[in-house]
């Protein structure tokens, strides 16, 4: 009854022709003859309190397709396990970026307590030595990445920019590779030295600087890329070991990269 409630006007034309197009949320569904009976005789109250199953309900108080009695007689009808979380400010269909993003974080946090998930299969294509990165968003920014068929995180651009704000920028994943390399080389170093290093973690800012400032150029216009790192050493090291593993830091890979001459070369793939 509640889901006729939607397009009641259009029931008798179903009826007659076998389907027809309703509008839900401003969006066109066919309706079947078939899928009204199917409904109509449904009875959810038994099938909800016999799922023996975790069960989770998400609605939104602004939803104006469904009501809010709608869900609390759901989840009053459920057994435990069982959750409910608001979706405020949300439309039903999740319109927005920000709600479905939202929706999908909780679910996706939710399920896993009670779901075996297994980690997917790599693409077909992406084996191991490849990174790649995948639009996952055509309306906005968001990337999947993946390298190789074991490792899955997301690029984004903060929601100022026109992004979802769901992964690192492409600049915080350079800094984030100097800041993991740096702090990857200090580590090694004084394991093998054998010296007292607790921890070391490495914060890392980007910015464009003009390129006098930095005695690089003498063009008042020039900008240059510039990555300030700030290395923080713990434990019972002397001061001459705090300057090695100072100079050690300058010594890591992702950093001699960004310092000398980098080439990138790029091709299309056959249509």
């Amino acid at each position: 009854h509640h889901v006729t409630q939607n397009f009641q006007n259009h029931l008798d034309r179903i009826e007659a022709d076998g389907e027809a197009t309703v509008l839900l949320s401003d969006r066109p569904f066919t309706i079947t003859r078939e899928f009204v009976q199917d409904i109509s005789a449904a009875e959810l109250g038994p099938s909800i309190a016999s799922l023996k199953k975790a069960l989770l309900i998400l609605h939104a108080p602004l939803d104006d397709q469904v009501g809010i009695d709608n869900a609390a007689e759901i989840f009053k009808g459920a057994k435990h396990p069982k959750s409910f979380i608001t979706l405020d400010g949300a439309d039903h269909l999740l319109n927005r970026a920000e709600d479905a993003e939202y929706a999908a974080e909780v679910i996706a946090a939710w399920s896993a307590r009670y779901l075996d998930l297994q980690r997917s299969a790599a693409p077909i294509g992406a084996p191991e030595g490849v990174v790649r990165v995948s639009e996952a968003d055509p309306e906005g920014f968001k990337q999947d990445v993946l390298a190789g068929p074991r490792h899955h995180t997301l690029a984004d651009e903060p929601i100022t920019y026109g992004g979802t704000d769901s992964g690192f920028t492409p600049y915080q994943f350079l800094s984030a590779g100097l800041g993991a390399c740096t702090s990857m080389t200090i580590r090694m170093y004084a394991r093998r030295k054998n010296w007292p290093l607790k921890h070391v973690f490495v914060d890392v800012t980007h910015d464009k600087i003009h390129a006098t400032d930095s005695g690089n150029s003498n063009s008042a216009s020039a900008k240059i890329d510039t990555f300030t790192r700030r290395i923080t050493l713990e434990g019972a090291l002397t001061g001459d070991q705090r300057q090695r593993l100072l100079e050690i830091a300058d010594k890591c890979p992702v950093h001699n990269t960004l310092k000398g001459q980098i080439r990138v070369e790029t091709t299309l793939t056959p249509e």
